[in-house]
């Protein structure tokens, strides 16, 4: 069996629980790691975990909502922590000792029941690197900060039954925004964020090869609306059959069997 919950999505800071059971203890990985110790404790709590229920961590790149207090908790709780290369180099290369494993594009980990492979996308970090999961009978994918989904993203998504899917910004309200102009330009650039329509077109990609589930995730509070962000995956080609939702920047999602 493979689930998820989303512990938080947005600006104020990612996290989300994914697990596998294979008869036994389940394994967890938890992929980003964007909140304070305290906070991210409150919400495994909710969940009905704590950190002794962490096999590992994930960090997708260095930005600050994605890191946060990764590499406290991991030498606090002696959770051994994932990572691209290039992440590593850019939050100054702390000495992790043992726990510190590289993560490279295509490479599958195992981790008991729950395999994780990472792939790359363009955004304007590093080395980022996104998700694909599976318990080997089906698949999750995990797309959040990109600007756009290059033919090898949607390549390592294929087949994938649920995705939580990064819906950041309405291009009319970012258009609109207060924000700076640089500033509306990296969000909507080709290394940046996702605009709904972006998200949809990839849904409407996947739709077609087994999509059937799809969380968005990461929505700007000033540049969307969830109710935008759902209106453009309902509306693209293919997709009015799928089961949408939406993380919640604090309080994210319930469980989610895939």
């Amino acid at each position: 069996m493979l689930r998820f919950k989303n512990l938080g999505s947005g600006s104020s800071g990612n996290a989300t629980v994914v697990e596998a059971r294979d008869g036994g203890r389940p394994n967890r990985l938890l992929i980003d790691c964007g909140l304070g110790p305290r906070t991210l404790a409150t919400r495994l709590g909710l969940a009905g975990l704590d950190m002794a229920d962490i096999d590992a961590i994930f960090i997708t790149h260095e930005h600050s909502d994605h890191i946060g207090s990764a590499c406290k908790i991991a030498l606090r709780h002696r959770i051994p922590l994932w990572m691209s290369h290039g992440t590593h180099q850019a939050i100054g290369a702390p000495d992790l000792g043992d726990l510190l494993h590289i993560a490279r594009d295509g490479d599958v980990v195992g981790l008991g029941a729950l395999q994780f492979r990472p792939f790359t996308v363009p955004h304007d970090a590093r080395e980022p690197l996104q998700l694909r999961l599976s318990d080997g009978a089906t698949c999750l994918g995990v797309l959040t900060d990109l600007g756009h989904a290059t033919e090898h993203v949607l390549a390592q998504l294929a087949g994938c039954r649920a995705m939580l899917l990064e819906c950041n910004h309405d291009p009319e309200l970012l258009a609109a925004s207060p924000y700076p102009y640089f500033l509306k330009r990296r969000v909507g650039g080709t290394h940046g964020h996702l605009a709904n329509p972006l998200a949809a077109g990839i849904a409407t990609a996947l739709a077609a090869q087994g999509l059937q589930q799809i969380v968005a995730a990461h929505l700007s509070r000033q540049n969307n609306r969830p109710e935008l962000a759902l209106a453009a995956l309902a509306g693209a080609q293919g997709c009015g059959s799928l089961a949408l939702g939406v993380a919640d920047p604090v309080t994210g999602t319930d469980w989610i069997e895939v």
